[in-house]
């Protein structure tokens, strides 16, 4: 096992997860923290409370779908959910993860993953060891410019290490 990610616990959620579920428009425009405490609420009311630093999400097809909020990802990224991986994403739910640090990945297996799996995650190979069953699941590997952006903790804070180290951006050159 070459796990780039420490290990964590598997949360699994179904088919057309979209945004609203994740990020409630009732709570748009309170405190964040508040908006975070409700995500998921609609499918697992204690998801918010549960939830452990390092923990994984697990879906089916189209998790992400819906608005472009990207409070969705912030959301999750705040309660301390370490990736997400699903057979398939809402486009800009995708990119808006990449660009707040959140790893997302394309996992065609993820309906073999239990609730409570302890997983670990190689984006940079683009495979899910599952601790509990000893199974690998091969998934879409980011790709070094995205992975490095991720590992910097988003587009921000990767376009800010990339000024205070003199480096142009590889787009700028």
């Amino acid at each position: 096992m070459s796990s780039e990610q420490a290990p964590g616990r598997a949360w699994v959620f179904g088919d057309d997860v979209n945004t609203d579920l994740l990020a409630p428009g009732a709570y748009m425009k309170g405190p964040f923290e508040m908006l975070a405490s409700h995500c998921l609420e609609a499918v697992d009311p204690m998801f918010a409370q549960q939830v452990q630093a390092g923990d994984m999400i697990v879906a089916g097809e189209n998790f992400g779908i819906g608005s472009s909020r990207e409070q969705a990802a912030q959301a999750l990224k705040h309660l301390g959910v370490s990736a997400v991986l699903a057979r398939s994403f809402g486009g800009i739910f995708f990119r808006n993860a990449l660009n707040l640090g959140l790893v997302a990945l394309t996992c065609p297996d993820s309906g073999r993953i239990r609730a409570g799996d302890r997983l670990a995650v190689d984006a940079a190979v683009g495979a899910v060891d599952n601790l509990s069953t000893g199974e690998r699941y091969p998934c879409n590997r980011l790709p070094p410019k995205l992975l490095d952006m991720v590992r910097d903790g988003g587009l921000i804070a990767h376009l800010e290490k990339r000024q205070s180290n003199g480096k142009p951006d590889q787009d700028e050159r």
